[in-house]
């Protein structure tokens, strides 16, 4: 087996767990569009990220990326803003998993090329 390329992957595929999980554990699960919205980026996160764990490539990051965009704006895109709950793990998280991917994107020697250009050798 080879080892982890990037410890951030592991994390993102917690918080991926973690917003699957997180309508019960935060007491959303009432709200179907919230609720739905955190499953469903969740699973997608999780399957991006176990994806990058075993077969790293840059558009894995780059999906992660935008996950997280994704998850900072879904409160005030489905206008469900009012749930303080829903929307602060939302944008938390968000914050969290595009952080870790832009950081992997930019700490990579093999994925630098997408940011400043062919990498001299």
């Amino acid at each position: 087996m080879t080892p982890l390329k990037h410890w951030q992957d592991a994390l993102s595929a917690a918080l991926g767990v973690w917003l699957i999980t997180s309508p019960w554990v935060l007491g959303f699960q009432a709200e179907s569009l919230a609720m739905s919205n955190a499953v469903v980026a969740g699973i997608a996160l999780l399957a991006v990220a176990i994806g990058a764990i075993f077969v790293p490539a840059a558009w894995e990051e780059w999906t992660e990326s935008a996950l997280g965009l994704w998850l900072i704006i879904s409160p005030w895109v489905l206008k469900w803003e009012h749930l303080e709950a829903a929307r602060i793990n939302a944008v938390t998280t968000g914050v969290v998993v595009l952080i870790l991917a832009l950081w992997v994107l930019m700490s990579d020697e093999d994925y630098l090329g997408w940011f400043s250009g062919p990498q001299p050798r």
